[in-house]
């Protein structure tokens, strides 16, 4: 009988102590990920997300928020799918690179978007939060081992 799933106290604390370490070093990765994910992606959008959301600017809101979501999506399936950390760190890489690939797409493709979402207006974000969820869905996916 495997000790570790017999549900006794001692073999749920011995997994504990040997799983916890390993998942707060993959969550803090991630999270890590994350973060450096959104200010990279601030610092390079056509937009000054802090500047239009102290005004409160809507369609601001709606276009960082979905690029959050857009890059959560693939790093949560990381998690799903893979313990190494250096897998983790490369894909979680090429999850934020594919964000900001699609917003300089997706920028060159409907031109007045910066103009329109700098007025705040929420139907320019709508597309643009379209295509970062539909990337970082696809993304996710293509990362699940078959």
């Amino acid at each position: 009988m495997n000790t570790a799933s017999d549900g006794s106290a001692p073999a749920i604390l011995d997994a504990l102590g040997s799983g916890l370490p390993t998942l707060l070093l993959q969550f803090l990765l991630v999270l890590a990920l994350l973060i450096a994910g959104i200010f990279i992606y601030m610092a390079v959008t056509p937009f000054h997300e802090r500047e239009l959301l102290r005004n409160g600017n809507t369609a601001a809101a709606t276009v960082l928020g979905g690029a959050l979501v857009a890059i959560a999506i693939p790093l949560a399936a990381l998690l799903a799918t893979t313990g190494a950390l250096l897998d983790i760190l490369v894909w979680g890489v090429v999850a934020v690179l594919l964000q900001l690939l699609t917003v300089v797409i997706v920028s060159h493709l409907l031109r007045g978007m910066r103009a329109m979402i700098e007025a705040g207006q929420v139907a320019a974000a709508i597309p643009l939060v379209a295509a970062q969820l539909s990337i970082g869905l696809l993304n996710a996916a293509a990362m699940v081992p078959a």
